[in-house]
């Protein structure tokens, strides 16, 4: 193929060695990552657990041992862990959704300035259609600002088969490489055929300082080496077997379609033997700007399908001119927002799409709900009756499962913007003028981001009551360890609190007079006071009774 030699050809199989088949798994899309990794021969996963992400740490974590695994205290944290073993000559995992790529975006753009030693791959679970998440934004940007290998998985054999494929091009490049994934690949099973297992990297940490050690001088030099890889890059791109070309001979086809990742399934549920449509399966990133310029050639337009927000589909415009038709989200062919469907896709394919079952009428919705016998329920009455005391008090809320306390019955926060918001923006509400400004937090949530507007509103003395509201696990996505377990208290005296203005208090219905007085004092008190009430997730108490059981 144009543009191919023999240093790209490396890159052109998914399997880089000789692997042999020993059987085939029923697995999530999730499941079929973290064996990849396992099999792929990797050290240590490092993660902060956030929906569609969770399911690989764990899985992980319950199959193999010998891995080095501990649920970080955030996103930034495992990011630079993950470079660190990958600085000593090992192969890594960094697991998180996509707004965690937010928070890890210092560590994660400068990896790609630093390079890697061992071989390091970067998985971030995106959620289209907000599922449960806060916005539904495309982390293959993040790839594309940072300057490294993207790859986009359609199936879970594919996620599977990238692992090795992933870590083999991230030692060949010295580059991490950003694995994306979206909710329906990651939590949808298939089954996956499995091979043997590579063995772990021995230790080999790297010997060059001047990589590691971001000067300007050297920072300059290195940025000068990422973009000077910037073409073969995409020449690996064009060969890459992950990128797939299949043209239709005789005339120019009215649309040829570039399909990435998931949405290649969606398109072809709609292609029937009878269509005249080539089809550019796009896997892996930069875009392969040679196999695009062999499908213009074969077609009068190019419909763009991809599951998340435009990203191709402005490339592709920029690389073909704007004389020539490009189709896609952007000019309303395919919905500007949520998840593709086959119909969706069918429908910019002009495929006659029926519809031969309406939605239910008499089914009435069931919305989300803290679970029965919750703390956070408690913990919202309180606050909901001691509020109705102030007619100005604001209630600031935070990324969990007390989020739900902004729905029927309790309707008690009125914010939740990003994790460890909560504290901040009630330190802020207060400078302007806003009393009792109140911040809930969950105790995962305030280990990840809520310590340092802690600090901020200490050293301020800010107007303000923070109710830590501990449960004792990350209740949200399942159960996992939480950072700060036992610690809170510590945390908050270690942060310049006053003794006296660290209250714990037990979240249950005969202690309503107690709790409700505790919030008023704190209200009362001019500064920084914390409350943490204090009683174990009900859903984690009966998994480990069950689990006595057994």
């Amino acid at each position: 193929m144009k543009n191919c030699h023999s240093d790209e050809i490396l890159h052109s199989s998914f399997i880089v060695l000789n692997l042999t088949m020993i059987e085939r798994k029923l697995l999530l899309g999730d499941e079929a990552i973290a064996l990849g990794a396992i099999h792929a021969g990797i050290s240590g996963v490092y993660a902060y657990p956030g929906t569609p992400s969770t399911e690989i740490t764990e899985f992980i974590q319950g199959h193999a041992p010998e891995v080095r695994s501990r649920w970080c205290t955030n996103e930034k944290t495992a990011m630079e862990a993950a470079l660190g073993m990958a600085y000593a000559g090992k192969r890594a995992l960094v697991c998180m959704k996509h707004v965690g790529m937010n928070v890890a975006a210092d560590a994660f753009v400068n990896s790609a300035i630093t390079g890697v030693n061992g071989g390091l791959v970067v998985l971030a679970a995106d959620d289209p259609s907000m599922h449960s998440s806060q916005n539904e934004q495309d982390s293959r940007f993040y790839g594309k600002f940072a300057m490294i290998p993207i790859l986009e998985p359609s199936t879970q054999q594919e996620a599977y088969d990238m692992m090795a494929y992933a870590y083999h091009l991230s030692e060949e490049t010295k580059l991490p490489v950003l694995m994306r994934v979206v909710t329906r690949l990651a939590h949808s099973r298939a089954g996956v055929v499995v091979r043997e297992p590579l063995a772990q990297k021995g230790l080999n940490p790297e010997t060059d300082r001047t990589h590691w050690v971001l000067l300007p001088a050297n920072a300059r030099r290195q940025y000068a080496s990422l973009v000077g890889k910037q073409e073969s890059l995409v020449k690996i791109s064009n060969c890459s077997r992950a990128n797939r070309l299949n043209l239709i001979e005789g005339k120019k086809k009215e649309v040829g379609v570039i399909a990435c990742g998931i949405a290649y399934n969606y398109v072809m549920e709609n292609i029937t033997p009878d269509m005249d449509v080539p089809i550019l399966k796009l896997s892996q990133y930069p875009i392969p700007e040679f196999l695009i310029e062999m499908l213009q050639s074969n077609c009068k337009s190019i419909l763009v399908a991809e599951d998340g927000q435009p990203l191709v589909e402005e490339q592709v415009k920029s690389l073909l001119g704007a004389d020539f038709p490009v189709k896609g989200r952007l000019t309303g062919d395919l919905p500007r927002m949520g998840e593709l469907t086959p119909d969706s896709v069918g429908a910019a394919l002009g495929v006659n799409i029926e519809q031969p079952y309406t939605n239910a009428q008499n089914v009435m919705p069931r919305p989300p709900a803290l679970c029965q016998g919750c703390g956070h329920r408690d913990v919202y009455d309180a606050l909901n009756k001691v509020a109705a005391e102030y007619e100005g008090a604001r209630i600031f809320g935070d990324i969990g499962c007390y989020t739900l306390g902004a729905l029927p019955p309790f309707r008690a926060i009125d914010s939740c913007v990003d994790m460890g918001a909560s504290i901040t923006m009630a330190k802020g509400a207060a400078d302007a003028g806003v009393f009792p400004a109140i911040a809930v937090i969950g105790d995962s949530t305030f280990t990840h981001s809520g310590m340092t507007g802690l600090l901020d509103a200490i050293n301020d003395n800010a107007n303000i009551t923070v109710v830590i509201s501990d449960n004792l696990t990350t209740a949200m996505t399942g159960g996992q360890d939480s950072a700060g377990t036992n610690k809170f208290e510590a945390i908050c005296l270690g942060l310049g609190l006053a003794p006296e203005h660290v209250r714990v208090v037990v979240p249950l219905p005969k202690n309503m007079e107690e709790i409700t007085r505790t919030i008023r004092e704190e209200i009362e008190y001019k500064g920084v006071s914390v409350i943490i009430p204090r009683r174990e997730c009900m859903q984690t108490l009966q998994r480990k009774l069950r689990n006595k059981k057994k």
